[in-house]
């Protein structure tokens, strides 16, 4: 698919949606965009249309189930990087060989993972940290039915303060389904 065809499409999107696009503009560098909070699989809709309105090569991961069959192809096409849940310290190592490797894109992730209430995963701190990669944090908000980009963070490696920062920015952001929004928490945070 081509970026005119990506840009197209976003703008039909937005037009016709009831969501409003309230965004800052697209990182300069690439970096890893965060999706939170992450409540239903509609965030990925959201994301594609933010990513595609904004001019921004997006990747993303999910899980290896969903690259299966005639999916795959189009999983990829739509910037799809599978991920073998059974080993999540393989996602962090191939990130980093993909950007270390000279690949240049902006990797959404969804720290909350499944959405099953237990706490952020520390992923996608040590793939900005490792790899020295800004994180820009991106945003769905059912209550003012406003999704887009916030602010670009660099993290300090004070994992507390950092986390301070980005639990700032979402505590008034709840959600498309605001009854399984996850406290922004890494358990190294308590360490």
């Amino acid at each position: 698919m081509s970026s005119p065809f990506r840009r197209t499409a976003a703008g039909l999107y937005w037009r016709l949606s009831r969501w409003r696009l309230r965004s800052e503009p697209a990182p300069a560098e690439a970096g890893l965009l965060i999706g939170a909070p992450h409540t239903s699989n509609w965030d990925f809709v959201l994301m594609l249309a933010i990513a595609w309105k904004l001019g921004i090569d997006a990747r993303w991961l999910g899980k290896h189930t969903l690259f299966a069959g005639w999916k795959g192809p189009v999983m990829r096409a739509l910037g799809g990087i599978p991920v073998d849940r059974r080993d999540p310290s393989g996602v962090v190592t191939e990130v980093l060989g993909r950007v270390r490797g000279g690949e240049v894109f902006h990797l959404v992730v969804t720290p909350e993972g499944t959405r099953s209430g237990d706490g952020w995963k520390s992923g996608f701190y040590r793939i900005a940290r490792e790899a020295d990669l800004p994180v820009t944090l991106g945003y769905v908000d059912r209550t003012t039915m406003t999704t887009g980009l916030g602010p670009t963070l660099r993290l300090t490696g004070d994992v507390r303060a950092d986390m301070d920062r980005v639990r700032a920015f979402y505590a008034d952001k709840a959600g498309l389904r605001p009854a399984l929004r996850t406290e922004p928490r890494l358990r190294s945070e308590d360490a």
